[in-house]
């Protein structure tokens, strides 16, 4: 059995690089495109390939370092690096309540780690431009419309962790990529709607990073990267669990063993 002390340290790592990587390919892509004029009317985003090129180039930032770290450190710690993952575990009893506050700390730690230390690679204009990859809604997306986007984008990504991570009848060694191929699409998809956090820590970084080193202020928002993830990925924990559980029928013969 690892120890909780080195567990805590790989999550707080995992979590530094989670950000590290993909909240800073939110940074450089705004860098980027700061001052680019845009093709046409149509392609407004967050960049100068104009929406959907841009998120799919995060999405897959985030997806790819999501999978090199499931297979780097999920054997040691469970790779959370997510404290709505740790959260949803805990709900269907499949992690001890007594280290979910330890996983949800070292995130949090992780996460802010890997915003200051970008902007201190980067400099100020990771701050000020590309406000450290900070996830808000986007113009029109109302506080509801945003919590419900992120609830349904972490319902999926916690469904597919739970199918190919957690159920011991999934095939082995294929939840990497899985779960890597998920949140790529996931951020890919939802990325212009409320920023596409899916992962309380990943907006919590950015977020202290900006209140420290002089960005905008957007803790107004946090609850909505609290409330959606949470949420979304305790419901697909659950449902997964029901429509997963062994069925018996009356003389006791299982028809589907978990």
């Amino acid at each position: 059995m690892i120890s909780l002390k080195k567990r805590f340290l790989a999550e707080l790592i995992g979590t530094f690089f989670l950000v590290f990587i993909g909240a800073g390919a939110a940074v450089i892509t705004l860098m980027i495109s700061n001052g680019a004029v845009l093709p046409n009317l149509f392609n407004i985003g967050i960049g100068a390939l104009g929406g959907l090129g841009d998120w799919l180039a995060i999405g897959l930032a985030f997806g790819l370092t999501v999978t090199v770290l499931i297979y780097a450190i999920g054997h040691i710690s469970g790779c959370h690096i997510n404290p709505a993952v740790t959260i949803a575990l805990w709900s269907t009893k499949k992690f001890p309540g007594n280290e979910v506050i330890p996983y949800i700390v070292a995130q949090l730690i992780g996460a802010t780690l890997g915003s200051f230390l970008f902007a201190a690679v980067v400099g100020m204009n990771a701050v000020t431009v590309g406000g450290l990859g900070a996830t808000a809604p986007f113009e029109g997306i109302s506080y509801f419309q945003a919590i419900l986007v992120e609830l349904i984008g972490t319902f999926m990504l916690m469904f597919v962790i739970m199918g190919s991570g957690i159920d011991r009848r999934a095939f082995p060694g294929f939840a990497g990529l899985s779960i890597g191929f998920t949140v790529a699409a996931v951020i890919t998809t939802i990325g212009n709607i409320s920023g596409a956090s899916i992962n309380p820590a990943r907006t919590f970084g950015p977020y202290m990073g900006d209140l420290v080193l002089g960005g905008t202020n957007l803790w107004n928002y946090f609850p909505i990267y609290v409330i959606g993830p949470i949420v979304g990925a305790v419901l697909a924990a659950v449902i997964y669990d029901y429509i997963s559980s062994e069925e018996k029928l009356p003389e006791g013969r299982v028809i589907r063993e978990k």
